[in-house]
């Protein structure tokens, strides 16, 4: 691809867009001073909203010659400067030209998505635990109530789990550890006892012991494929269970300590570290905003960031890499180089920052009611991202939901990362001491971020959501928790 800037290494230029329908004579207020009211685009106002140059200007740097991927990279471009600027439908905008958080119409497209879906859907057979994750999370996000969907997701859970150990994608699926992951998180959403219980932990306990790569990851399935999504769903299902780390005795090694589920995990993380900074699936592949994800939080789960995370990846070129995701103008985020930016990259390249921040910051003791400083430089644009996520990935049609660009329909998949996006943009994250739940000696506070130039309504923030397990931070409390209580099988 001949060009892209980053938004990153964008100079942010304070000029100030002037809608053209603006009164003649009018001023724009200073943004200290500016109230967070509501306006529609379609109405003449008398007030400019505060959009920085930024993002309605061109990219700075622009290569002369043309290929597919710059031709495209100028569609989507174009697109979204048109509704950044707020030049398409007649949505409600505040001050700075933001767009609202449509919620409600939201939460009817996932409450939608959890009914019956049409014929075009049997190719997603083998994905229900995936579909029933991101529209329970999404919904949780949005402030809807999910535990009306516990009894009958303890009944697809059940009939989906293998006596083996593990959940297939559908019923009489083999287990895998992706499908697995997406359902028990959906458990520990909708809570309860009735929805822990369902869980065969023993036989999940053994099923993970046969996934496991001697000294390395997982594999995602019996004779299926190892890389770093297998790891980090790997580390979540264990310690969400709270099942043992030890392999059964029986378990051949050639190393004089016996060997545990945990065993070569960190290493095998620090090999899928490419030569560009990023994280690939495995080891000498291409790095990929969600295995970088994955990668984090796994060590996140082994160790605490500010420990694990240098001992194991380069940090200053992992930190390049992750920044030079963010586009300008678009303000969004890619999922590898010369890609063009996508909604579900909110969350997967969003949500690594939480865990480096913590990673640089130092821990704090205790939980303190005072706010983090708003003096704590930001590593990437959140203002960027949240103007992407409010005006060009919400469906403010009578469809709803989110998507990965202005022209691409809405999915469940989407809403749910975008969501997940946005809320780690609206908040911030540090590191405690032990909240006493178990496994790890360390745990998170999530609280909002607040800031002088916060360009999005209060209304608008959505739920804190756990920067390691993506789920509401609640939520991972009370699983861990109940089977902290349940030592043993």
């Amino acid at each position: 691809m001949p060009r892209k800037t980053s938004l990153a290494r964008a100079r942010q230029r304070t000029v100030v867009h002037k809608r053209r329908n603006i009164l003649p004579g009018s001023t724009a207020r200073p943004r200290e001073e500016n109230k967070m009211a509501g306006t529609f685009r379609s109405q003449a106002s008398p007030q400019a909203p505060l959009i920085p140059d930024l993002f309605i200007s061109a990219a700075p740097i622009k290569g002369s010659y043309a290929t597919e991927t710059s031709t495209k990279q100028d569609v989507v471009e174009a697109t979204c400067r048109a509704y950044l600027a707020n030049q398409r439908d007649p949505v409600r905008i505040n001050s700075y030209g933001v767009a609202s958080l449509d919620r409600q119409r939201h939460i009817r497209f996932l409450e939608k998505n959890l009914g019956t879906l049409p014929r075009g859907f049997t190719m997603s057979d083998a994905s229900r635990p995936w579909i029933l994750y991101w529209c329970l999370n999404g919904l949780y996000l949005l402030g809807a109530d999910v535990s009306k969907y516990r009894d009958g997701l303890v009944a697809t859970a059940r009939s989906i789990q293998n006596e083996s150990g593990g959940f297939g994608g559908g019923f009489g699926q083999q287990s895998h550890l992706a499908t697995t992951y997406a359902m028990v998180l959906s458990l520990a959403i909708v809570g309860g006892e009735s929805a822990y219980e369902v869980i065969d932990r023993r036989a999940m306990w053994k099923w993970l012991c046969a996934l496991k790569v001697p000294s390395s990851g997982f594999r995602l399935t019996l004779g299926g494929e190892t890389d770093v999504r297998g790891a980090y769903c790997a580390a979540v299902i264990i310690t969400l269970l709270k099942l043992p780390l030890d392999l059964p005795s029986d378990t051949p090694s050639p190393e004089t300590n016996p060997p545990d589920l945990f065993t070569g995990l960190a290493d095998y993380v620090r090999r899928c570290q490419t030569f560009e900074g990023g994280i690939a699936a495995k080891p000498d592949a291409e790095a990929h905003g969600a295995y970088a994800f994955c990668a984090l939080g796994c060590l996140a789960v082994l160790d605490a960031p500010h420990r694990i995370f240098p001992r194991f990846l380069n940090m200053p070129r992992l930190i390049s890499w992750l920044s030079s995701r963010q586009y300008a103008p678009e303000g969004g985020l890619s999922g590898r180089t010369n890609k063009l930016v996508d909604g579900c990259y909110s969350h997967w390249v969003g949500g690594c920052w939480p865990l480096i921040e913590v990673a640089i910051h130092r821990p704090v003791t205790s939980a303190s009611s005072e706010p983090p400083s708003s003096d704590l430089i930001d590593l990437y644009s959140r203002e960027g991202l949240i103007r992407y996520i409010l005006c060009c990935a919400q469906d403010q049609s009578d469809r709803g939901g989110m998507r990965d660009k202005p022209y691409q329909p809405s999915d469940a998949y989407h809403t749910c990362y975008v969501l997940s996006g946005l809320s780690s943009a609206q908040h911030v994250t540090r590191i405690l001491s032990s909240d006493g739940d178990g496994m790890a000696p360390w745990t998170y506070e999530v609280l909002p971020h607040h800031d002088e130039a916060q360009v999005f309504n209060e209304e608008d923030r959505v739920s804190p959501i756990d920067p390691v397990y993506v789920i509401p931070e609640s939520k991972r409390r009370d699983i861990m928790s109940y089977f902290s209580s349940r030592p043993g099988f």
